[in-house]
């Protein structure tokens, strides 16, 4: 069974810091590209960070460039974002996204997301 499950969104202040990490099941994790998305209300999802199945590789959107550090730990089967100096605008529902091309088939699997408010 596949699992991605998200943790560590919450409540900060303008400025401060969070790290989202997500747990992975069930599937080769050391295989899969792993994205960090987001959902602002009334916004649609948007990508917020990539990072390859070996590590070597990550990207960023500009909103987040200079901020955010996405990595990962393949031996833990975890995926983590690194959130600094967080803005009102950060404010959105975090989720997991793991994903891989095989064999003519795309694999494609999901968090249920971690909300993560920021505000004084």
């Amino acid at each position: 069974q596949v699992q991605l499950v998200e943790s560590g969104g919450g409540l900060v202040q303008p400025g401060g810091s969070l790290r989202l990490s997500c747990a992975a099941s069930g599937f080769t994790f050391s295989s899969y590209i792993m994205k960090w998305y987001r959902q602002a209300p009334g916004k649609e999802r948007e990508l917020v960070a990539r990072i390859t199945s070996a590590g070597g590789s990550t990207i960023y959107a500009d909103s987040v460039k200079g901020r955010f550090t996405i990595s990962r730990d393949n031996a833990k089967n975890t995926v983590y974002l690194q959130m600094n100096s967080l803005k009102p605008e950060d404010t959105a529902v975090y989720y997991c996204n793991a994903f891989k091309y095989a064999g003519g088939s795309k694999y494609d699997y999901w968090g249920q997301g971690t909300q993560v408010t920021v505000s004084s």
